[in-house]
């Protein structure tokens, strides 16, 4: 299913199921709906199953939010006490939708609680009370800490049965642009490694160039390296301390679910990655530098990037939202010491390279989180791994194949309702939300921005040129709408690929190009390199590919 078909279904009201492999758009499609909602008055709440993806969304677990904290089930006597906290009523009651992203790791029994506090203090029998519940995650990433299958999985929880959820199954690749690693991801996810892939995987055990990140499946490897690396450094420690404000509580949680420590310890030449997106500023959450010195006049820390570039790093906010007010916020440079990362902290991240040892995997997934985190198979450095590091477990294996059959059913009836209808649809549903009806009555109208209008011809267009005749624009204005898109992870590998094809290149001719780019000296230099054998039209659809 496309992004803009699951957007179409979320918009109608529905109870949806969203999913897809790693880079697959989900949290970019959770964040356009929830910008959606907010300009429409909706009262929208953004939860998770784990604190690093509530930070991710802005949001809270879902624990915290619910009131349920650490319990998986309620007796009758807790949830008369939750019924007396006021706090926790009026949250509930003025909610009309509910995020819960990283599904995959919460338990069958905690979803069910979910809704029974839900419908209790609504005081209606409808699923999580009538509210439209929207669950994210992709299933065959980690399990619930307490061990997936015996714990249950969420899809086995009873009001997952009642809550007739539409499944969209996302199937553009917005990370991976190598095919050959999409297609070992793909088999891990069928659980079809054959003897070719576990010999192309072992061939990946290579001495890493230039500084990049270990993965560890164990926090123990991943604190002892990065203690001992920064002890090497010579030059002075600087400290940054991590400042609150608001709850508490929610406080807390957002510290615990924060990539950035409390308390960051630089040098200069200390290996970092950023742990926020911020494409203004240049970094996303993933960028690997190295601090080359610290500003004369704010004291932040200057980091050079793996591609040249050179950012001064600032504080950043993390915060707790509630019907458009602060309840809580966090603020700490957005860095933590990247010499080794555990898989579970990877989730959600892109590395252009990463070197990985799933010699101690242990749980189903953990070899799948961490290989799909590298965008191409020649940024994996693959130390080790075990068997049980190609493993996924196998009632996800049999669920899937439904999710994907029953999410083309839902694309297929929904491209049998007429524009107008499905306008209606939006708008009834806003309204029953709540929504403001001046918002809402201007939301059929909204002008689609231009680089939208680009990227719905995409697949329409043979190549650049034809594109740019079916906009009327130049092909240099495509490139630069194409160059846009690819930021914003609205432009998948596969469709770049196509572009760069059709300028009769292959793929050798593409890791040629991508090698000369890695020095940020800018494309003129690029081309006196290549001795001319390229356009700056190509160079820069190469340039789309290295920045994806």
């Amino acid at each position: 299913m496309r992004q803009e078909t699951a957007e179409e279904i979320l918009k109608c009201g529905a109870n949806v199921f969203l999913t897809g492999e790693p880079g697959s758009g989900k949290t970019y499609l959770l964040n356009s709906y929830i910008d959606h909602l907010r300009r429409h008055g909706v009262a929208v709440a953004v939860t998770a199953s784990t604190g690093i993806a509530a930070t991710h969304l802005g949001g809270q677990t879902i624990h915290s939010w619910s009131g349920i904290g650490t319990k998986k089930k309620l007796s009758e006597y807790e949830l008369e006490v939750l019924l007396e906290k006021e706090h926790l009523v009026r949250r509930i009651e003025r909610t009309a939708v509910l995020i819960i992203d990283e599904i995959s790791m919460l338990e069958a029994d905690i979803l069910d609680s979910v809704d029974q506090v839900i419908r209790r203090v609504r005081r209606r029998d409808e699923p999580f009370g009538g509210l439209q519940i929207i669950l994210s995650g992709d299933f065959f990433q980690l399990p619930p800490v307490s061990g997936g299958g015996s714990a249950g999985f969420a899809f086995e929880a009873d009001v997952w049965q009642r809550a007739g959820f539409v499944i969209c199954y996302l199937t553009e690749q917005f990370r991976q642009e190598d095919s050959r690693l999409s297609e070992i991801l793909s088999s891990l996810r069928r659980s079809r490694v054959d003897d070719d892939m576990r010999r192309e995987l072992k061939a990946r055990n290579r001495q890493p160039t230039g500084e990049i990140s270990a993965l560890y499946t164990h926090n123990a490897d991943v604190d002892r390296l990065n203690d001992r690396m920064l002890e090497r450094l010579d030059g002075e420690k600087k400290t940054f301390s991590m400042q609150s404000r608001g709850s508490s509580s929610l406080a807390a949680s957002l510290k615990r679910g924060c990539l950035s420590p409390e308390e960051l310890v630089l040098k200069p030449q200390a290996v970092v990655m950023c742990t926020k997106n911020n494409q203004e500023a240049g970094y996303v959450n993933g960028t690997i530098g190295k601090v080359c010195s610290f500003s004369g006049y704010s004291g932040w820390p200057i980091v050079e990037t793996i591609d040249g570039k050179r950012l001064e790093i600032k504080p950043a906010d993390w915060v707790v939202e509630e019907n458009g007010r602060i309840k809580a916020q966090i603020t700490q440079l957005p860095l933590r010491l990247a010499w080794a990362i555990t898989v579970h902290k990877s989730q959600g991240m892109s590395l252009d390279s990463a070197c990985i040892d799933l010699s101690g995997a242990f749980e189903y997934g953990q070899g799948y989180v961490a290989l799909s985190r590298v965008r191409r198979l020649s940024g994996l450095y693959l130390k080790n791994f075990n068997e049980r590091s190609l493993q996924v477990h196998p009632a996800i294996v049999e669920r899937d194949a439904h999710f994907r059959s029953y999410s083309q059913a839902a694309a297929s009836k929904l491209q049998n309702f007429d524009q107008t209808e499905l306008r209606k649809k939006r708008e009834r549903f806003l309204l029953a939300c709540g929504g403001k009806k001046k918002a809402v009555a201007a939301s059929g109208k909204r002008p689609v921005s231009t680089y939208e209008q680009t990227r719905r011809l995409i697949k329409k267009a043979a190549d650049l040129n034809e594109l740019a005749e079916k906009r009327g624009l130049t092909v240099g204005t495509i490139c630069n709408h194409l160059e846009r898109l690819a930021r914003d992870s609205r432009l998948s590998a596969k469709e770049l690929r196509r572009f760069w094809q059709s300028e009769g290149r292959n793929a050798r001719q593409l890791e040629e190009v991508i090698e000369v780019l890695k020095d940020g000296s800018g494309l003129t230099a690029a081309r006196r390199r290549l001795k001319n054998g390229y356009s700056y039209e190509e160079l820069r659809l190469a340039r789309m590919f290295k920045d994806l």
